[in-house]
């Protein structure tokens, strides 16, 4: 199919012109957008529809990771690691914009953990064979202390080094979005799905949807529909089958951000073992640093998680003991959580260590395709199998899947990337920052700095209206630019600057401005460390 334009107009008019879809997703994070991309590069007619921004839960609050999963290993889950480190570098090559190789230290303190770590990274290098990002070494104190500076000294015999990959993982889903529609794809935000609708043998046939812009109903026809909900999925499936068992069990993980002075350089740390015997990782990312995770069952779920003090606390403590200058909670600049969606273990537990990362597929007899589970490095390999279910349930020709060698959306090297003249930041537009620069060039005060303390200008705000599908302050501080991310409190110091940019470029008045700014701010709110709530927690 042709290419369609990356703007909800061009989207919106796909909707009449198109009578019946081959493939309907409803999901717009890193596993709906993946299959929607799968879909849509075997030629079928794809649609996807996501009730927020693509990327507004879970797969734009990730670990910033694209790995095999190192405490998969100590599991015994090899295949999983085998899959994903496989998956890493099927990535690498395809996204080599917004992935880069990330080296690691595991700090050692006593010659056992160097035996025991380094033989678990061996398997690990093992595992990964001809997709290697670098061979695992053992680097003498001295070494990681000059890797290292800020490395808690005291009885410290060296560190084991070893490599996986890091990215950023709201841009990677908008350019799948973006790739998707160069396949002939059609990918809407904020269109919710309201229901399903069957035909007279009780097949699922297509969707009940809402514009939530205009308040537009539709319905929409498809001779398959996936599910694709993330930690929502089960909502979906009782408009089907409202007895439906639980397919996912929700939890929630939280990350803190500090300044860079806390781990200067490029090289990150892996904590292998915390206190309550999950791994915890602290990284250098887009100027900061980056450390968590933590690992609570929840029960009841939000589009917008909120930290618990007790997870602030648990990261900034075991963090601590590894830093001769721990952090305390008046050096965050900025707190997320963000609810992954595990597949639901046949027998309770509490424990979300033992769930698996592994992603399930669902099949109901309505002709309902769930996938859910997993893990962002694999969403490719998730899609492939999703889209070849769609193709046994359903009248679908079998095309195979070309989504190995596909390059996504932007895909060039970062050394290829022109470095402007100015300290603005264009790391992850890949082939796109060319366009950018030619913008600033013919509007000059588009070059202007948004904030002081960021390389980010005018410009990249007006480039996510016109080619980003951005439709709120929240989606360009948020998701098309990190900063609410990375720091709060400047986020919220260029919201309004950032609303009268947006107003000017979607024609929205001075009322659409002030309401923008008042939602960020109240969404802000829940980045900084001191405003926390306390979520309902699943009971151990």
């Amino acid at each position: 199919m042709a290419a369609i334009p990356f703007t909800r107009e061009a989207m919106l008019r796909q909707l009449s012109e198109v009578p019946e879809w081959d493939v309907l997703v409803i999901g717009g994070g890193s596993t709906g957008l993946g299959t929607a991309l799968d879909a849509a590069s075997r030629g079928y007619k794809t649609l996807l529809l996501e009730q927020s921004d693509f990327a507004k839960g879970t797969s734009s609050r990730s670990t910033k990771l694209v790995h095999g999963g190192v405490r998969y290993l100590a599991q015994g889950n090899i295949r999983l690691v085998f899959e994903a480190l496989r998956e890493r570098g099927i990535l690498l090559r395809n996204a080599p914009h917004v992935v880069s190789v990330q080296p690691f230290v595991i700090l050692c303190y006593s010659w056992w953990q160097r035996f025991f770590y380094g033989t678990g990274l061996a398997l690990y290098d093992f595992l990964a064979g001809r997709y290697s990002l670098g061979r695992t070494a053992w680097w003498s104190r001295k070494t990681v202390l000059e890797s290292i500076p800020t490395a808690k000294s005291e009885n410290l015999i060296g560190g084991i080094v070893y490599f996986d990959g890091q990215f950023d993982d709201a841009r990677l889903a908008l350019n799948i979005a973006q790739t998707c529609a160069e396949q002939g794809g059609t990918v809407l935000n904020y269109f919710r799905m309201t229901g399903l609708t069957k035909d007279d043998n009780g097949k699922v046939n297509g969707v009940d949807s809402v514009d939530l812009e205009s308040g537009q109903p539709y319905t929409l026809r498809a001779k398959a529909v996936v599910n694709a909900t993330g930690v929502y999925v089960d909502d979906i499936l009782h408009f089907d089958q409202p007895t439906q068992k639980q397919l996912v069990m929700p939890s929630q993980g939280v990350h803190v951000v500090l300044d860079k002075i806390f781990l200067p350089g490029n090289v990150a740390l892996m904590i292998p073992k915390t206190p309550d015997g999950r791994v915890l990782f602290a990284i250098p990312w887009q100027g900061h640093v980056l450390i968590g995770t933590t690992d609570t069952p929840l029960q009841e779920l939000s589009l917008e998680p909120v930290a618990l003090d007790a997870e602030i606390n648990f990261i900034l403590q075991t963090a601590g003991q590894y830093l001769e200058k721990p952090p305390t909670r008046q050096d965050v600049l900025s707190v997320f959580a963000g609810l992954r969606p595990l597949a639901a273990p046949d027998s309770e537990t509490g424990n979300t260590k033992e769930i698996s990362r592994s992603h399930k597929l669902l099949v109901a007899t309505s002709g309902l395709i769930t996938i859910t589970g997993g893990k962002w490095t694999t969403y490719r390999l998730m899609a492939e199998d999703t889209v070849n279910a769609a193709i046994r349930v359903t009248r679908l020709p079998a095309i195979p899947c070309r989504t190995e060698k596909l390059p996504i959306h932007g895909a060039i090297p970062a050394s290829a990337i022109p470095v402007p003249n100015t300290p603005i930041d264009l790391a992850g537009y890949g082939s796109d920052a060319m366009a950018l620069q030619a913008l600033m060039r013919s509007e000059p005060e588009l070059a202007q700095k948004l904030h002081p303390g960021f390389g980010y200008t005018l410009a990249q705000v007006v480039w996510a209206v016109r080619h980003e599908m951005a439709r709120t302050v929240e989606d360009v501080l948020a998701r098309r630019l990190r900063i609410l991310f990375l720091d709060a409190r400047a986020a919220l110091e260029i919201a309004p600057t950032v609303a009268a940019l947006m107003a000017r470029e979607l024609n929205r008045d001075e009322t659409w401005q002030r309401e923008q700014v008042a939602a960020f701010e109240k969404l802000a709110e829940h980045y900084l460390p001191q405003a926390t709530e306390k979520p309902t927690v699943r009971a151990h």
